[in-house]
């Protein structure tokens, strides 16, 4: 029953997300939210049956927790449902953006990264590196020591997550889509081909994440020499939309935005399309991935929700 019934799997999902103990109340909410509608009493009906199974376990009047037995039926369970929750997560983040670059007013998505306060310095100094190669998205981070997310002895850093761009797009008409996330190699500062791709609507893991946690990028190198596998995305929009595509990116990069790497019917190794212009852009995962490559713990949250543009570019 628990591997067919999607309400489970989502609570189960829900609990994975936060570190924290969870109660019936706030699981409701967070339901809610994904279109799952149900009452306090009817989550804890589903909580009293996935303690049955062994996938979750009380802490006392804290709430929930999952067990590790709880953690691999999240990995494992319905993974044909899984498929596309990456890019659903994604393009909700975009809607709910609102950031408009002609007044740098309104919300953007971020990424939230975690780490030990011992490691701030160093963290920066991984940072500012992708910051001066330009292969951040954005120019600037945001460092926050004050949010619920961020445990005792450690340090949040926010990065503008890419999809910021998609809801820019939107609200000026022009329809996107994010079609690829890949390793794009680069020979003395000029961007040569894609070493690999993957498609964001055949996935149950981002893409990006995959080529960080499996060492399969040398950003650090592309910081130093100008030549190494740094992450970019790869979207879609229609050929007609060209000028109006354009007139956004310059207004965005007076903003602070660095984008696109390129941009053609026909870029890279990609197949060429006479209908479809394709934009590349570096993500705002080269910050993490930059940090994981010299050795430094550091967790984070992909698109971990919508922030005014203001709070990003105070000062650290």
């Amino acid at each position: 029953m628990i591997r067919t019934e999607r309400k489970y799997i989502e609570i189960l999902r829900i609990l994975k997300d936060h570190q924290e103990p969870m109660g019936a109340k706030r699981l409701s909410e967070l339901m809610a939210e994904r279109g799952f509608i149900l009452s306090d009493r009817a989550v804890q009906y589903y909580l009293s049956y996935l303690d049955a199974m062994g996938f979750t376990e009380k802490i006392g009047n804290q709430g929930r927790v999952l067990t590790p037995s709880g953690f691999q039926e999240t990995d494992s369970a319905l993974v044909d449902d899984r498929i596309g929750f990456i890019i659903s997560k994604l393009e909700r983040l975009a809607y709910r953006s609102t950031f408009d670059p002609k007044t740098s007013t309104g919300d953007v998505a971020y990424n939230l990264s975690i780490v030990p306060e011992e490691s701030l310095d160093q963290v920066q100094k991984t940072f500012d590196e992708v910051v001066a190669t330009g292969c951040g998205f954005f120019s600037s981070y945001r460092i926050v020591d004050h949010d619920p997310r961020i445990p005792h002895g450690s340090a949040g850093l926010i990065t503008v997550c890419s999809i910021s761009m998609d809801g820019v797009f939107q609200r000026n008409g022009i329809p996107v889509r994010m079609a690829f996330g890949g390793r794009l190699q680069i020979s003395e500062g000029s961007p040569q081909r894609f070493v690999d791709l993957i498609g964001y609507r055949g996935t149950t893991i981002d893409p990006l994440e995959l080529f960080i946690s499996s060492g399969l990028t040398s950003i650090s190198n592309f910081c130093r020499t100008k030549s190494g596998i740094a992450l970019a995305n790869v979207r879609e929009v229609p050929s007609s939309a060209l000028q109006n595509v354009k007139r956004t990116i310059q207004t965005m990069k007076k903003c602070g935005f660095a984008f696109p790497v390129t941009m053609g019917n026909q870029v890279f190794n990609l197949p060429p399309n006479p209908y479809r212009l394709s934009i590349v852009a570096f993500s705002g995962l080269n910050f993490i991935g930059n940090t994981v490559e010299q050795g430094i713990d550091i967790k984070t949250e992909i698109g971990a929700g919508n922030i005014p543009f203001s709070k990003v570019i105070e000062k650290n």
